[in-house]
Parts: C-alpha cells; sequence; structure tokens
C-alpha cells in the first residue's frame, strides 16, 4: 500500500529515471549521470553535512530544504546503480521491530 509520501518519492524516481538519458544540458539528472558515481555520491555526502549543518543551525525550513536534497540525491545515486528505492523501503520493513542495537551488532 503506497501513502502520499511514498506515491511523491515514486513520481521523483519516475522523474529522475526519465532523465537519466536526456541531454545533460537540459537536465541536471543528466548532467549528473554524465560526470559519473564519483560525482553523485561527493554530491549526496555535501547534501548530508549541509542536512547536518541546518540540523545544528539552521531554521526549520532550511532542515526541511537539505533534507529534500538528500533524499533526491540519494535517489539519483540509487538509480545510477539500478537499486529501485523499492529495495531501501524492503530493508526498513526487514528492519522494523528489531532493536537498532542489535541489528548494528548483527553487522559485525
Amino acid at each position: 500500500m503506497q501513502t502520499a509520501s511514498t506515491d511523491i518519492l515514486a513520481r521523483l524516481e519516475a522523474t529522475i529515471a526519465s532523465r537519466r538519458g536526456a541531454a545533460p544540458e537540459t537536465s541536471y539528472v543528466a548532467q549528473l549521470n554524465a560526470r559519473g558515481l564519483p560525482v553523485m555520491a561527493r554530491k549526496l555526502g555535501e547534501e548530508a553535512v549541509e542536512t547536518v549543518i541546518a540540523a545544528l543551525s539552521g531554521s526549520r525550513e532550511e532542515l526541511v530544504g537539505e533534507a529534500a536534497d538528500v533524499l533526491f540525491h540519494l535517489l539519483v545515486l540509487l538509480a545510477a546503480r539500478d537499486i529501485p528505492f523499492a529495495e531501501v523501503l524492503a530493508e526498513l520493513d526487514r528492519r522494523e521491530g528489531v532493536s537498532g542495537l542489535d541489528e548494528k551488532a548483527a553487522r559485525s
């Protein structure tokens, strides 16, 4: 079952997929794809740092905007690796009800 939130993410994922092969001069997504995975990963990292800064010293609106940027760039990066967002959601679903401490300990 999709919610309004997952509908928005699904539409964004579809838009990103449709723009991956566009001409780089016409699409930011196409520009990122043309520049390659390292640039996409670095951009996600930059957006994550900006989100941390906004969380610590910015306004509510700044944090919301930066969080949106992180989600967008994460979806771009996942698409570049051919990983549908549904796989990330499935992993979150798998972890539901599992203590974060237990889940982290199981990884080591």
